[in-house]
């Protein structure tokens, strides 16, 4: 019997993000989650019909989630009022909590399409900011519930760290943002600001309430295409990066080493402005999107750079020899460490499921 076979998921993953040579052997077995068009799929081929996105698919396939998350209500406060503008038997029109004019289609699984904002330029953003001020009712009521539930998961503890771009993409629109970011600078130095306070004033609000240790930050921004970023550099480094630095140093008070930060698409030309400004991790890295490997930005960026994700969603699609490659190919830096492998997005509906279940089969028998 190895003693690392008894490491609950949260160890494993604090040993491999540690580097702690000789303490870790293999991957943990993660299922993110799919598409609802992937489960009507399976549900062909075999899930129990009882089965929903999110709900019983983690016991199905005896895998769990990447991490557990803790959060307090960081977006508009109070919401905006939701008002329907239209709906017809294909979509619903209507204005959203976050005061966005969104078109929800009915039958199709995809993104909205935000079609209006109420915050569209600089003389907007006071008015909007009035909501994004601190308030003691952004604890969550269940607050307890959210921390016994982390603690109690065997997973690794994370607290939400919001977001200082994607969330203002929302509730703006890119183009309105991008024209903002160039001509009111100042105006986002704040937006910035504003949000960054709010997320330090949230980690102290979790921090004192649990006797666990947090294993890592976690924001979300989603700011990338198949291309590259639609904020450069210098605009990163002038006027967002100031908000990541003061998460950091509201990390570093409470010993939260990893901050990691959640954004699809060719992220590659903003990771070295992030890692200068504190975050030391990227997830989840997509090679399905812009041909990136894991391997490359080990290389290019050293290991301070950590790593979740980078395993091809679609190579899933195309057979269990392909499967097998991928899974070798990233052994030696599984090896190495600071690398969690798992799917770089949600399983997609040209999965069939006995391969999944094959793929996630090979991650729990594998050793190294």
């Amino acid at each position: 019997m190895n003693a690392l076979d008894d490491l609950t998921p949260r160890q494993l993953w604090q040993n491999i993000m540690h580097y702690r040579s000789g303490e870790f052997d293999r991957m943990p077995v993660i299922h993110w989650t799919c598409w609802e068009d992937t489960i009507l799929r399976w549900k062909e081929e075999g899930l129990p019909q009882h089965i929903e996105r999110l709900q019983g698919e983690h016991s199905f396939f005896n895998a769990h989630y990447q991490w557990s998350t803790i959060s307090c209500h960081l977006g508009p406060y109070p919401l905006f009022d939701t008002i329907i503008e239209e709906e017809t038997d294909e979509y619903t029109l209507f204005w959203d909590g976050q005061g966005v004019l969104t078109k929800d289609f009915k039958h199709a699984e995809s993104v909205p399409h935000y079609m209006d904002w109420t915050f569209k330029t600089a003389d907007d953003w006071p008015r909007f900011k009035e909501r994004l001020q601190i308030y003691p009712e952004r604890v969550p009521k269940r607050l307890h519930e959210q921390i016994e539930r982390a603690e109690g998961s065997g997973l690794p503890i994370v607290i939400f760290a919001g977001s200082m771009m994607g969330w203002v993409r929302d509730w703006m629109g890119v183009e309105n943002m991008v024209y903002l970011m160039y001509d009111s600078p100042d105006c986002y130095a704040d937006i910035v600001d504003t949000l960054s306070d709010l997320v330090c004033w949230s980690i102290d609000q979790i921090v004192a309430r649990m006797s666990s240790k947090v294993d890592m930050a976690h924001g979300w921004e989603d700011i990338a295409g198949s291309t590259g970023p639609f904020v450069s550099p210098d605009v990163f480094d002038r006027i967002v990066a100031p908000g990541y630095k003061k998460i950091r140093a509201k990390l570093d008070e409470h010993g939260i080493d990893i901050y990691s930060i959640d954004s699809d698409g060719k992220v590659e030309p903003l990771i070295a402005n992030w890692m200068a400004a504190g975050v030391n991790m990227q997830f989840p890295l997509e090679p399905g999107t812009w041909d990136c490997r894991p391997e490359a930005m080990r290389a290019k960026f050293g290991k301070e750079l950590l790593i979740q994700g980078g395993f091809n969603k679609l190579v899933l699609e195309r057979g269990r020899d392909a499967i097998d490659e991928e899974i070798e190919r990233h052994i030696p830096l599984m090896k190495e460490g600071g690398f969690v492998m798992m799917p770089d997005h949600l399983i997609t509906p040209g999965v069939p499921l006995d391969d999944y279940k094959y793929y996630l089969e090979r991650i729990r028998e594998l050793r190294f």
